[in-house]
């Protein structure tokens, strides 16, 4: 299926595939057209939407893996620091949204204290705006604490695990 022919044709208008109304239009082009993938590039930006199991379209973007805790923003007032003999390293939040622990309500989580994570382990899902963005650890290690509830918002570049490598 092409989309091309039904995108916004104004190159003067012309936006990041991250644009919501683009979005948008996907989504509605996907329903419309009973399709359950749609793969889309432009320069180093891109997404790829997915048609969950219960038809609810499900958004992975290609961000940057989670950094190491040296590159890590430092702890806010009030957050508690590690240790400093931990060498910690944390998995940060790839967006603005609501974090969830598990795929479904009635599902386990991804994850709990004590498992083993390889750097494509998915370890929660953040949704923005009814899409449900994967977030892949970015890392190997166990996980040593879950840092925010099910739930919570989260802001991009957040701690989310605190993970020993």
């Amino acid at each position: 299926m092409n989309f091309e022919n039904n995108m916004p044709k104004d190159k003067d208008k012309e936006t990041s595939i991250f644009d919501i109304s683009r979005l948008r239009e996907l989504i509605e082009l996907m329903q419309e057209h009973e399709l359950n993938e749609v793969d889309l590039k432009q320069a180093e930006q891109r997404i790829r939407l997915r048609r969950g199991p219960d038809g609810v379209p499900v958004a992975y973007s290609a961000a940057p893996a989670a950094a190491p805790a040296s590159a890590a923003p430092a702890p806010a007032a009030g957050d508690s620091a590690p240790a400093a003999d931990d060498n910690s390293v944390y998995i940060l939040s790839e967006a603005v949204g609501t974090f969830y622990s598990k795929p479904k309500p009635d599902k386990p989580n991804f994850v709990k204290v004590g498992d083993q994570v390889t750097e494509d382990t998915i370890v929660c899902l953040i949704e923005a705006m009814k899409l449900f963005n994967e977030v892949p650890a970015g890392l190997s290690g166990t996980i040593k604490e879950i840092l925010v509830k099910d739930g919570d918002a989260v802001d991009h570049g957040m701690k989310l695990f605190r993970v020993e490598p």
